[in-house]
């Protein structure tokens, strides 16, 4: 299958610079699976298309400040980093911005008695580098670092806790999971007292989700791998709605990829927590997700991919070509997408 198949033309100025306000002030594109029916509507309005014992899964990871400031030792050149993988308690992937870097290089990142400093160990195959920090970088973050955003976002983001989902609770992040971005806790209350139940999984996201395929045939790309995690209440949860046959609605492709990943061969979900490399690409066969709510996401990507495997990449490019048409905005501050 042809990595050029899932390529579109989107104008930049639908290319969303600043979140909503609220947050489920955002459109809602409703797609019909079974007619291919397109309905425009908003978030706030959701629950019109949910029915009582819905599971809604959601994706709890919080976006950590990835994003350092580092000077070489003894220089003092500047040097950007962004976390992007943990490999142990001490040792980071990074990607880096800045002057040349090779192994045995040591740097600093903050002063006094918030500095840490490392060593880069090694040159990662993707370009990046592995960094063995002094000491755990974790406690320090607050301090030292900021919020990524997306490369396609420009604007300065005013309040660090819109790239926040409102529930977001386990740290690990680089990204955050956006389709969960349109909830408001009054939105998810009263989904609740409409008999939708809520779940929740983790799977920290990193900067690897933004990477268009470079590869000619999508059967030769190597997705990145993720840490996630499903726990057994959820798991519960999950398998007692399919038995009842009550719908199960991921909150973002990143729970799909947890839940896909967690499911037997008969559709059991168990309970996990490691690591995900789970490629989702048309011809897939899901054995979990009965519904999607997502955003719309970049051409050649394999977020992209994974609707199309969900839906069809006729329906799904018949959608977007919708929201084009219309005037939705696109990507991590963009809308939403609610697929039946």
């Amino acid at each position: 299958m042809k990595t050029s198949d899932f390529d579109y033309t989107l104008p930049p100025e639908l290319i969303a610079q600043t979140p909503i306000e609220p947050r489920d002030a955002s459109r809602l594109l409703v797609l019909d699976r079974a007619s291919g029916q397109l309905t425009h509507s908003f978030f706030r309005d959701i629950g019109t298309y949910l029915r009582p014992g819905d599971l809604l899964v959601a994706n709890e990871s919080r976006v950590i400040p990835a994003r350092l400031q580092a000077r070489k030792i003894p220089t003092g050149g500047k040097i950007e980093l962004l976390l992007v993988a943990k490999r142990d308690e001490r040792t980071w992937e990074t990607l880096v911005k800045g002057r040349k870097l090779v192994p045995g290089h040591e740097l600093a990142i903050g002063h006094d008695e918030d500095q840490v400093t490392g060593r880069v160990l090694e040159i990662t195959k993707a370009g990046g580098r592995l960094i063995n920090f002094e000491q755990p970088i974790e406690p320090l973050l607050d301090k030292l670092g900021v919020i990524p955003l997306p490369p396609y976002i420009h604007t300065p983001l005013a309040d660090a806790e819109r790239y926040q989902t409102v529930y977001a609770r386990q740290e690990g992040s680089v990204a955050a999971p956006t389709a969960g971005l349109h909830f408001t806790p009054q939105l998810l209350r009263s989904l609740q007292q409409a008999g939708v139940q809520l779940a929740f999984v983790t799977l920290d996201i990193g900067m690897d989700t933004f990477r268009p395929v470079k590869e000619e045939q999508i059967e030769e790309h190597v997705i990145h791998t993720e840490r996630c995690e499903i726990s057994p209440e959820t798991a519960h949860l999950i398998n007692q709605a399919k038995q009842e046959n009550r719908r199960v609605i991921a909150v973002g492709t990143t729970v799909v990829r947890v839940l896909e990943t967690a499911a037997s061969a008969s559709g059991i979900v168990q309970t996990f927590a490691g690591s995900t490399n789970l490629f989702i690409y048309p011809g897939f066969q899901f054995r979990v997700v009965d519904a999607l709510i997502t955003n719309f996401h970049l051409p050649r990507s394999t977020l992209l991919m994974l609707v199309c495997a969900f839906a069809g990449r006729e329906l799904i490019f018949k959608a977007y070509e919708e929201a084009i048409r219309e005037r939705y905005r696109f990507y991590s501050f963009g809308d939403a997408m609610l697929i039946l």
